[in-house]
């Protein structure tokens, strides 16, 4: 199982939900009490507290006996279900549609729409509107004496469940879009921190190797002088002369690995940490696809481009490879890239010779899990998720970006400016 697998699927917090469960019991009682003994109220005071009681006792189990920390989409629909009709008993004890507390039953259907399935959801809804309507026909009257003075026109009295009924769909048809768009964006953060978390252990790696390779450089030239110096004085003895050729290939050996490991063998200790300028980042970035892409990259610079060097970031890095990278697989042949700076600002734009942003999805650049298909081109429809976390990643780090189709190509092209005052201080 893939380490972020488990975000698709729905749970509810089970701390969370068992407080909202205490507070509305809480609420129930606190309603029961003060109508019955303070404004003497004539209802069915034993039911209601044992409809109450229900409700008590199921909160009891998911504290004392449910040991998950999460609610499953199933047992959430179960307890939010209990909930719902120990809601529709109290209604219907003290008035039904008319008791003004019915507004309640709207809740757990709302609550549940934002964490739980589509189909859950759904079933919470058909459940809470047939008991809507359920209350409408059938129900005690209100607590006596209000009762004996309470009269409304059938008008009005039907659009108290037409209203109810409305407010329900249009307020989880809000949530449900509203939380699959923020599931959505949580998921797509999170393979941002995966895929960054990566780039920092390989960085780390690398590193290391680096520091592998400097530190034991001098033990290994050592035990290669001493070779060589034996097997001088050693050279009548064949036997000897053989194993101490071995001992310097072998030392030879390992200093190849440790260079290779090391990510640049030219690079002993500056090169991981080293600065670099936006113009360096560019080369260094379009080199690497250039070794496995068979297409052209025209760099331009202006003479003026900033040469100032930057704290070397694996963000930018990062957020400028997956715009080359778009570039690179939905160009036809070339990719263009331009840098421009003056005293003020640095832009960098990207552009191809592809078919462009599909309009469908042109509004909507930089939102994640976007997906847009062309006739015969299925393979190259992509998700949104690499312009999102290039986006994210280079705005963190103070940069504008806009994504656009070229203007004076076929194609797709990407602006990012940076403000320079902005720049060095990354």
């Amino acid at each position: 199982m893939k380490f972020f697998e488990t975000s698709k699927y729905y749970t509810l917090k089970k701390s969370t939900y068992i407080s909202l469960r205490w507070i509305g019991i809480i609420g129930q009682l606190f309603s029961v009490y003060f109508v019955f003994f303070y404004l003497n109220f004539d209802f069915n005071f034993i039911i209601s507290n044992l409809v109450i009681f229900v409700g008590i006792l199921s909160n009891l189990y998911l504290v004392f006996i449910y040991n998950k920390t999460q609610l499953s989409d199933r047992s959430a629909l179960i307890f939010l279900l209990i909930d719902i009709i120990q809601l529709a008993v109290l209604m219907y004890l003290t008035g039904g549609i008319v008791n003004p507390f019915v507004i309640f039953l709207l809740i757990p259907s709302v609550f549940a729409s934002s964490n739980l399935g589509l189909r859950t959801n759904l079933l919470i809804v058909v459940t809470t509107i047939f008991i809507i309507i359920f209350l409408t026909f059938y129900s005690k009257e209100l607590p006596s004496p209000l009762n004996n003075h309470f009269h409304v026109d059938d008008y009005y009295f039907y659009s108290i469940p037409v209203a109810l009924i409305i407010a329900l769909v249009f307020l989880n048809y809000f949530a449900i879009i509203f939380g699959a768009e923020s599931r959505i964006r949580k998921k797509a953060l999170n393979k941002m921190e995966e895929i960054m978390a990566k780039e920092h252990e390989m960085l780390s790696l690398g590193g290391q190797a680096a520091a592998a390779a400097h530190s034991l450089g001098t033990p290994l030239s050592t035990i290669k002088i001493i070779s060589l110096e034996l097997s001088k004085q050693l050279k009548d003895n064949k036997d000897l002369i053989q194993d101490i050729e071995l001992l310097s290939s072998q030392v030879e050996r390992c200093n190849q690995i440790l260079k290779r490991l090391s990510l640049n063998p030219n690079e002993e200790d500056e090169f991981i940490d080293e600065d670099l300028s936006i113009r360096e980042y560019l080369k260094e970035i379009t080199s690497s696809f250039k070794e496995t892409s068979e297409k052209e990259f025209i760099l331009n610079f202006d003479q003026d481009a900033n040469s100032k060097k930057i704290t070397k970031s694996i963000e930018i890095i990062y957020g400028l490879r997956n715009f080359i990278g778009n570039a690179n697989k939905y160009s036809k042949s070339k990719i263009f890239i331009t840098l421009k700076s003056d005293n003020d600002v640095s832009e960098i734009t990207i552009e191809d010779d592809g078919k462009g942003y599909p309009n469908e999805i042109l509004s909507k650049i930089g939102e994640p899990y976007l997906q847009a298909y062309r006739s015969g081109n299925k393979k190259k429809s992509g998700l949104g998720l690499g312009i999102f976390i290039g986006k994210n990643l280079l705005e963190k780090n103070f940069a504008n970006i806009n994504c656009r189709n070229s203007k004076t190509r076929s194609g797709a092209e990407v602006i990012i400016r940076w403000q320079n005052k902005d720049l060095f201080k990354i």
